[in-house]
């Protein structure tokens, strides 16, 4: 299993953190260790002192495919979610400012939460989807799938062409904006529409 992340799929996050809106998909990876297991909290690593949430739709891959054609991708992905990719963002402008890869601060151990997958056909329309964070019951972030840059079906292909997809494997299809810093004792609460599809505690 391994996890495509999307960088910069929602034009006002892009704003936020002063980067530029990409003219084509901007894709890094996680490995699997990355992922958060269940029921297990979010432990700050000791070598960043600003980790940032960033709430992501997730899709869950179905079959293998590659170089798959937009107008087939959605039959690639049956499953969604939501999902966090926490991001090291001190070390990530280090990276950026001097040229280096983002790994450091994107693919660390924890990095990834994935939430319960809930079927595609109950979500009345996949390209409005409603998602937000909460965080100690306060809402923190929220987003819409109508405002991505890129569709699941142009991320599917894309991502296609680079990397064969497999059964298992996860897009992390990017983050509206209203990023922003974790600390010890938070706990994150992720949702589709009204259902609750996460809940993390902060250590």
């Amino acid at each position: 299993m391994k996890i495509i992340a999307i960088g910069r799929n929602y034009a006002e996050h892009a704003k936020e953190l002063h980067n530029e809106i990409p003219t084509e998909p901007v894709l890094f990876m996680k490995p699997e260790t990355a992922v958060i297991p269940k029921n297990f909290p979010f432990y700050i690593p000791s070598f960043s002192n600003e980790i940032h949430y960033e709430t992501e739709l997730v899709l869950k891959i179905c079959k293998l495919g590659k170089n798959i054609s937009e107008r087939f991708a959605s039959s690639y992905f049956e499953e969604i979610t939501v999902g966090l990719d926490f991001t090291a963002r001190d070390i990530q402008k280090k990276c950026k400012d001097t040229g280096l890869p983002w790994e450091k601060a994107k693919a660390f151990d924890g990095s990834a939460m994935i939430g319960k997958f809930i079927n595609k056909k109950s979500i009345p329309d996949l390209k409005n989807i409603h998602f937000h964070l909460n965080i100690k019951g306060d809402l923190k972030q929220k987003g819409n799938s109508a405002d991505m840059l890129l569709s699941f079906e142009k991320i599917i292909s894309h991502a296609s062409t680079y990397f064969t997809l497999k059964q298992g494997d996860m897009i992390f299809t990017g983050t509206p904006a209203g990023v922003g810093p974790v600390k010890e004792g938070d706990v994150l609460d992720g949702f589709i529409e009204e259902q609750q599809l996460f809940s993390l505690r902060v250590l």
